[in-house]
């Protein structure tokens, strides 16, 4: 039976028919793999964040005035990547991005089983992994939040 408004109980079934919870011991497991997923959807998040930084190919003036990098030829290198090198960035960001979104959405689908302690583990894993792993106050971290058009991250 799919419920339509919350409930409190230990049979719930989540995502697919065979993930199915009859007993105390089996839902507290459930609730904590619910809590990891959501902690490791947030670290996943602030990798595909943070490779976007690397990956971004346009260096501001500190990096014209220090290179990041000096070559063992001595030549300095700059920061960003250019070429091939961006294609493979790019391409990195965008498998990094289907990871994230496709674990959204089955957090999201979790959710949807309207049980009050799987909603509640979900949300406390993300608090939890958004404190862990991306509630930085370094200048990378206010980058972000200015690149992201998105309102909801």
């Amino acid at each position: 039976m799919m419920h339509m408004t919350f409930y409190w109980g230990r049979r719930v079934t989540l995502l697919f028919d065979s993930w199915k919870t009859e007993t105390w011991i089996s839902y507290a497991l459930t609730l904590v793999a619910c809590f990891l997923c959501s902690a490791f959807y947030q670290y996943m998040e602030d990798r595909r964040l943070r490779f976007k930084i690397i990956a971004s190919t346009a260096p501001n003036s500190q990096q014209l005035e220090a290179p990041l990098l000096i070559n063992a030829h001595g030549r300095k290198m700059m920061g960003g990547l250019t070429g091939i090198g961006s294609q493979t960035a790019k391409l990195g960001g965008a498998l990094l991005f289907g990871i994230n979104t496709a674990m959204g959405y089955m957090l999201m689908l979790a959710v949807m089983s309207f049980n009050g302690g799987v909603f509640l583990a979900i949300v406390l894993g993300l608090s939890f992994g958004y404190l862990l792993f991306r509630s930085g106050t370094g200048v990378d971290d206010v980058r972000l939040v200015v690149d992201n058009p998105c309102a909801c991250a």
